[in-house]
Order: structure tokens, then C-alpha cells, then sequence
């Protein structure tokens, strides 16, 4: 079993920057593939980006490249998404997945074991 706690959204302009962060409570973390997904109301689950479970290999939604980057941190437990030029059409609930497996990259919500609660990001135009 493993705990994701997701922070750092928040209510910004268009244009700014946020940073979200993902603690896992694992001793483990190394062995994880990590995404992050996203879903505004009426809408369906997306993922905007995730990570193999050694970092190297990562992979970013279309509709966020060059924007958003994910990065895993093994040393810290850490995964994150750095959000810049955040839209409107960003606004959405964001969410941390982890799934055990090794040297594995998935976009699948499915194929995610692990799911944090949450944290609300809200872009005004």
C-alpha cells in the first residue's frame, strides 16, 4: 500500500505558474511508475503527463506539452508537475496515481493502483 498527498494548487491568472507536488509514504518509491491525471466537471479523466519508475522515461499529453513538466524525485519521495502559461482550459482537479511495475509508462487511469485525493487548480482568464 502506498499514500499519495498531493499540494500546491491553488487559484491563479492565466499566464502564471504552479507547482504541484506528490509525497509518497513508501520506503519503495523507487519501484513506482507515477502519473498525474486530471478531470473537470462533466468531463473524463486525463493524463497530462507521468514517469517510469526510474524517472527516465516520461510522457506529456498533447495539450500540455511544453508546459507541463513531471519530474520523480527517488531520493525525496517526490513526484511533481510544473505548470506554466496555465489556461483557462487547465482548470480541472488534479490528481497523483502510482503504479507498481518495473520500467513501465502508461497514460491509462486503469492501470493505476494508487490515487491521491486531490487538489484543486483554478486558472481565471
Amino acid at each position: 500500500q502506498v499514500q499519495l498527498v498531493e499540494s500546491g494548487g491553488g487559484l491563479v491568472q492565466a499566464g502564471d505558474s504552479l507547482r504541484l507536488s506528490c509525497a509518497a509514504s513508501t520506503r519503495t518509491f523507487g519501484g513506482y511508475a507515477m502519473a498525474w491525471f486530471r478531470q473537470a466537471p462533466g468531463e473524463e479523466r486525463e493524463c497530462v503527463a507521468a514517469v517510469r519508475d526510474d524517472g527516465v522515461a516520461t510522457y506529456t499529453a498533447v495539450s500540455v506539452k511544453g508546459r507541463f513538466t513531471m519530474s520523480k524525485d527517488n531520493a525525496k519521495n517526490m513526484a511533481t508537475l510544473q505548470m506554466n502559461s496555465l489556461k483557462h482550459e487547465d482548470t480541472a482537479r488534479y490528481y497523483c496515481a502510482a503504479r507498481w511495475d518495473y520500467r513501465y509508462l502508461t497514460d491509462y487511469s486503469r492501470q493505476y493502483d494508487y490515487w491521491g485525493q486531490g487538489t484543486q487548480v483554478t486558472v481565471s482568464s
